[in-house]
């Protein structure tokens, strides 16, 4: 867990499959996940993330959650499992983005890659806003930021035909620019935009 950068000063270590078995035994559990994050614990904070119910959760709740993150995983699992869920997250994006904590941030990337994948329903024009958001944000060094903004980036370019374009457009428009980070987000989402096999799943899917 510590060579792939988790923070294992809470962590007992149990893999991530596991605690995914547990939670399908708990779904929708709002109580004891509040109890499960309580505790501080990396594993039971993960689970409390796989079992609340997201129609319950609430904006402060997720403020207080967000503002405990201390770790990548927790971060990821928590906003793809459900953040993304709730009605409220495109708000936190908007929030969460502007705010300067490092895992704060990555919340923000990381839920608007899940959305990608969630919303399915969404139309395009919701997520042209977002690659405002990341383009603000592409310039941010920390490594958890940059790598959760071209994931993002990948995830906007990847849903559609018609939001290919402006995505790789930006991506394009940050690897050309005079700042490292950008450009580094930028070739990085480029590459994976301009795969012969991306195109070709994106056109068949219309």
């Amino acid at each position: 867990m510590a060579r792939v950068g988790i923070n294992t000063a809470r962590a007992f270590g149990v893999p991530v499959p596991k605690i995914r078995q547990l939670a399908r035994k708990y779904r929708r559990q709002h109580a004891l996940a509040a109890e499960l994050w309580a505790s501080g614990c990396h594993e039971a904070r993960i689970l409390a993330g796989l079992i609340d119910d997201p129609k319950l959760v609430t904006p402060e709740q997720m403020d207080v959650w967000v503002a405990d993150f201390d770790s990548w995983d927790v971060c990821d699992q928590v906003c793809l499992h459900l953040f993304v869920a709730t009605p409220h997250a495109i708000k936190k994006v908007r929030q969460w983005a502007k705010d300067e904590r490092e895992f704060v941030r990555r919340a923000a990337f990381a839920t608007i890659a899940s959305y990608c994948v969630h919303a399915k329903e969404a139309p395009d024009a919701e997520f042209l806003p977002l690659l405002k958001i990341i383009e603000a944000q592409a310039t941010d060094p920390r490594n958890y930021v940059k790598k959760a903004v071209h994931w993002a980036l990948r995830q906007i370019g990847k849903r559609s035909l018609a939001l290919h374009a402006p995505s790789l457009t930006l991506a394009r428009q940050l690897a050309a620019s005079g700042d490292k980070t950008a450009q580094w987000v930028g070739k990085i989402a480029a590459r994976e935009l301009t795969d012969p096999k991306q195109l070709a799943r994106l056109q068949k899917k219309g």
